[in-house]
């Protein structure tokens, strides 16, 4: 059976960079072992248009990957893939269509939805259409609807619209089991030579040898500002064998420069990620490809012992989620962490050599001018490497989401694509958190952090700050600088330096 995958396009406010879809790779790895025949198509860096490419191929069954900003880009995939081939089947997956399934499957052009993890399901709907089709050659994607024949109804963890009108759930899906099982994801259907790097300030990563590895999966936290929980809850944990194993194969087969771990919380267990550290030694893959942390860890169990053997083991970066400079606010979203935790975490990083990077949260839940003003000297005091300040983002899913639309709030936005970081919009306002108060704080914290002096020198100090000008000079007129510095003779500097470049 033919199988295409496919990542919408997804657009930024800024210049930035571009990676392998993972839940794409590990959904191709899984049709491979299956048999099928495999393509995947992601629209950041393809220039082929999707129809033709549709038209040539000839799929079978369709998955079509999304979060938030991307739903709608994925419903306009859905219908070009129909435009041409009305009787494949389309399945969307992904973090925005689990929180809200039956938006997606309400849908003309998507066929179901399939909630959270989507390893088995995608393969149990492979195993289904596949004997639909070998038993009825008239097949029809119509029949998938019926209400009459509930052909869809055995699989677990899908969303989807019969002919009369109703939406159905079937029963849900646990969450993969056994995360070692899986097989590796396979980046042998991706155009690697067009992909960046995964990190910011990162330096002599070529095209194409930057790759993302999950580690564990899920997270026994509730954080009221994630997500992630629509996913999976139960946090799972692969065996260091089977990560060196994967490793391995990145740095071997495919020459691997720089792996990120997209774990939401990959030291919850730290006597596991200190033997990884171990055994990336005793392999010797330390020295073969330097890795980083993309999300954060958890400050309150990273001791200066575990975080010493990452950097031995080749971690060079190491990320902490920091949210909210005022202690009330951190209690309230539930961290479950303290602000001496972080501090000391920081300190931990640093004493070991390792990069940090700090991730705040502008306008959560009761966020006053105070408050944020708390959050900003904070941010300062605790001086990562990168400060990465967000506006508070309501996803479908969240506590926050809930909160919002329970107490009052007021949602900014009005289109899925607005869910976009750096967009310097605010996304809602309830009570004393304004949407001008946001916005304003916002920006202030990035220019107070970057604009001084020592981070301006260290900045200028930074090989990729003069190998990517261009895009330091976009990023500070987009984010740092006020308003009134975007005048001609900036843009022209630009402009300017842009043509060197090339």
């Amino acid at each position: 059976m033919r199988v295409l995958l496919i990542n919408p396009r997804f657009h930024l406010p800024i210049d930035t960079r571009t990676t392998p879809h993972l839940g794409i790779a590990y959904l191709a790895a899984m049709s491979e072992r299956r048999g099928d025949e495999v393509a995947v198509f992601d629209q950041d860096v393809e220039d082929e248009k999707l129809t033709d490419f549709v038209r040539r191929f000839q799929p079978d069954l369709v998955g079509i990957g999304t979060n938030t900003p991307q739903v709608k880009q994925g419903w306009l995939c859905a219908r070009e893939v129909k435009s041409v081939l009305p009787n494949a089947v389309t399945v969307q997956g992904g973090p925005h269509v689990s929180a809200l399934p039956e938006e997606s499957a309400a849908r003309p052009e998507i066929d179901m939805v399939a909630r959270g993890e989507g390893e088995d399901t995608w393969i149990d709907i492979s195993n289904h259409l596949e004997q639909w089709k070998a038993g009825n050659p008239n097949f029809k994607v119509q029949d998938l609807h019926d209400p009459q024949q509930k052909m869809l109804d055995k699989i677990l963890g899908i969303t989807y619209m019969t002919t009369a009108g109703k939406l159905r759930h079937t029963h849900e899906r646990p969450s993969v089991a056994d995360l070692d099982a899986l097989p590796f994801p396979a980046y042998k259907y991706f155009k690697m030579d067009r992909y960046s790097s995964l990190q910011p300030a990162m330096d002599a990563i070529d095209k194409g040898k930057s790759f993302s590895m999950m580690t564990s999966r899920g997270c026994p936290y509730r954080c009221t500002f994630c997500s992630q929980s629509v996913m999976a809850e139960k946090w799972r944990a692969r065996s260091p064998e089977s990560v060196i194993a994967e490793w391995k194969h990145l740095v071997e087969d495919y020459g691997a420069q720089e792996i990120g771990l997209l774990d939401d919380s990959a030291n919850i267990d730290r006597k596991r990620l200190y033997r990884l550290s171990e055994l990336l030694i005793q392999e010797g893959l330390h020295t073969k490809a330097q890795w980083v942390m993309i999300n954060g860890i958890r400050a309150n169990l990273a001791d200066t012992e575990l975080l010493g053997k990452m950097k031995e083991a080749g971690c060079k970066r190491v990320a902490f989620g920091v949210e909210t400079g005022d202690e009330d606010i951190l209690e309230s979203i539930d961290k479950r962490v303290t602000h001496d935790q972080i501090r000391q975490a920081f300190k931990n990083a640093r004493k070991v050599g390792m990069e940090t990077v700090g991730f705040f949260i502008i306008g959560l839940p009761g966020d006053t001018e105070e408050t944020m003003e708390k959050t900003i000297k904070f941010a300062c005091d605790l001086d990562p490497l990168v400060a990465n300040f967000s506006m508070m983002t309501p996803y479908p899913g969240t506590k926050v989401w809930e909160q919002v639309h329970r107490n009052g709030g007021r949602m900014l936005v009005k289109d899925w694509q607005d869910y976009v970081f750096f967009e310097g919009k605010a996304r809602y306002e309830m009570g004393p958190t304004t949407a001008e108060l946001q916005e304003r704080k916002w920006k202030e914290a990035y220019r107070r952090f970057y604009l001084r002096p020592h981070r301006i020198a260290q900045t200028l100090m930074r090989e990729s700050t003069w190998k990517n000008f261009p895009r330091t000079v976009s990023m500070a007129m987009k984010i740092v600088l006020p308003k009134k510095t975007k005048d001609d003779k900036v843009k022209q500097m630009i402009e300017e330096t842009q043509q060197v470049a090339c």
